[in-house]
């Protein structure tokens, strides 16, 4: 991970992200987690302030030690133990039947290997368990998709690798989950290219 992933990201990420518009995301994809979760993507914990209290444990995956850091205050104000515990989603550190839930908000679009991250988070959910998540993803119409396939190989080393045209839905029911809520749509505070957005539940199918 060079200089600019490790060091300066974190920073634009942890400013970025946590606008108005987003805490109201984050507070309905964080509500009802309970018990243990493992959280992909934890970044600077902005997610933190939003756990419920039934959430007692939650493990942390990141690969970047300075949005850990920059997560500290965030971590000691909340009740929650939140326990650092791998660096990417494609290889979770963990036994199988770990996760009451996983959470995921904005993550599933950067990661490379999308295939092999959803296939540990089948792994690690208990029987019954929820994915939680909101992601960027593929807009609905032929116009922002092909400004989106323009943009996508420019911002993906910017913004940490976000892919804007991944099918979200179609990667979740592809890959042995089944989608138990979804919304679709356009984030108000966002281009359109970078600003469609799904949000929902799915568990293991």
């Amino acid at each position: 991970m060079g200089i600019y992933r490790s060091r300066v990201l974190p920073h634009i990420m942890n400013a970025a992200m946590k606008s108005k518009a987003n805490e109201e995301i984050r507070a309905r994809v964080c509500s009802d987690l309970e018990g243990s979760v493992v959280e992909i993507g934890f970044g600077s914990g902005l997610n933190v302030p939003y756990y419920p209290a039934a959430v007692h444990t939650v493990h942390a995956v990141e690969p970047a030690t300075r949005s850990f850091e920059i997560a500290a205050e965030r971590v000691e104000a909340s009740h929650v133990e939140v326990h650092h515990t791998g660096l990417t989603g494609e290889r979770l550190d963990l036994p199988a039947g770990t996760a009451d839930a996983v959470l995921s908000t904005w993550t599933l679009c950067t990661i490379p290997d999308i295939v092999a991250a959803l296939a540990e988070i089948r792994r690690v959910l208990k029987p019954g368990g929820l994915l939680h998540f909101v992601e960027h993803g593929i807009a609905p119409d032929s116009k922002t998709i092909r400004r989106q396939r323009r943009i996508e190989p420019i911002s993906k080393p910017i913004f940490g690798g976000c892919h804007l045209t991944r099918d979200i839905p179609a990667l979740l029911t592809d890959n042995g989950f089944a989608i138990h809520t979804i919304a679709a749509f356009q984030h108000a505070k966002e281009p359109r290219p970078f600003g469609w957005t799904f949000e929902g539940r799915a568990c293991v199918a």
